[in-house]
C-alpha cells in the first residue's frame, strides 16, 4: 500500500442525525480533514447516500459504514449498488458467507470492502453471551485470516488488535481502527478504546475519530490535532 499522509488517514466519523448538520460540519472542519464516514444514524436519517455521494463527486474520501450482513444475494446486490456512489471503502460483517458475497458484488469496481471484525463496543463476555466460543483476540485473528484468504480489502479492528491482526495478515491488508479517544477523552458506550498515537504504533492505517471532533467548540482545531498526532507517530 502507497504511504499515506497524515491528514489522510484520519476519517472524521459524521455521526449526526440529518445531512444539514453534517454538511455544516464538514464546512466547519475545512482542510483539515479529507475523509469522512457515513454510517447508519446518517444513512437512514435521509439523504445521507446522496451526501455520501456528493461528497465523494467533491474529492472527499467517504467511508460507507453500513455493516452489511444479510442472505448473500442480498449483500452482492446491495455491494454493487453502494459501488455505485463512488464512496472509497464499505463494511461488512465478517461472515465468510457475507464477505464472499460481497467481494462478488465489488468485482470490476474501484469500491475496497472493509471486514468488521468485533464492534468495539464488546469485549469478552459479550462475545460469550451472544454465544461465541472465542474471546476478542481469537475471534479478531480468525475473521482477519478469513477476509484476507476471502479477497476482501481490509478489517476493522480494534486498536488492542491491530498488532495482533498485522502479525497474521502482514501488510497486504488494510487495517481501520475505531474506537480512537485523545488522551482524557471520555471512551463513552467503547470498551475498546486508544488514543491515536498508540493506534498508529499498532499498526492501523486509518483512524475513525467521532465524537471528539465532533462535539468539539473547534471540530477544525480538534481534527487538526489528531492529525498532527497522527503525524508525530508516523515519523
Amino acid at each position: 500500500m502507497s504511504v499515506l499522509a497524515p491528514r489522510d488517514r484520519l476519517i472524521v466519523a459524521l455521526d449526526l442525525p440529518d445531512t444539514h448538520e453534517a454538511e455544516r460540519l464538514v464546512e466547519r472542519i475545512g482542510d483539515a480533514a479529507t475523509f469522512y464516514k457515513v454510517g447508519m444514524e446518517l444513512a437512514y436519517g435521509g439523504q445521507g447516500l446522496a451526501l455520501a455521494s456528493r461528497l465523494a463527486a467533491a474529492g472527499k474520501q467517504v467511508f460507507l459504514d453500513l455493516k452489511l450482513h444479510d442472505i448473500p444475494n442480498t449483500v452482492e446486490r446491495a455491494t454493487a449498488q453502494a459501488a455505485g456512489l463512488g464512496t472509497t471503502f464499505l463494511t461488512i460483517h465478517a461472515y465468510p458467507q457475507t464477505m464472499r458475497a460481497a467481494v462478488a458484488g465489488a468485482k470490476g469496481t474501484g469500491l475496497r470492502l472493509l471486514a468488521v471484525t468485533v464492534l468495539t463496543s464488546c469485549d469478552d463476555a459479550d462475545l460469550l453471551e451472544a454465544g461465541y466460543r472465542f474471546g476478542v483476540v481469537e475471534m479478531v485473528r480468525r475473521r482477519a485470516e478469513q477476509a484476507q484468504a476471502l479477497g476482501v480489502d481490509g478489517v476493522v479492528a480494534s486498536a488492542e488488535e491491530a498488532a495482533g491482526v498485522r502479525a497474521a495478515i502482514g501488510q497486504s491488508m488494510i487495517v481501520v481502527t475505531p474506537g480512537i479517544r485523545p488522551a482524557g477523552a471520555e471512551a463513552g458506550d467503547q470498551k475498546r478504546v486508544a488514543t491515536p498515537a498508540s493506534a498508529i504504533r499498532n499498526g492501523a492505517d486509518y483512524l475513525v475519530v467521532g465524537r471528539p471532533i465532533t462535539t468539539a467548540p473547534d471540530p477544525r482545531k480538534a481534527a487538526a490535532a489528531i492529525v498532527a498526532e497522527i503525524a508525530s507517530t508516523a515519523t
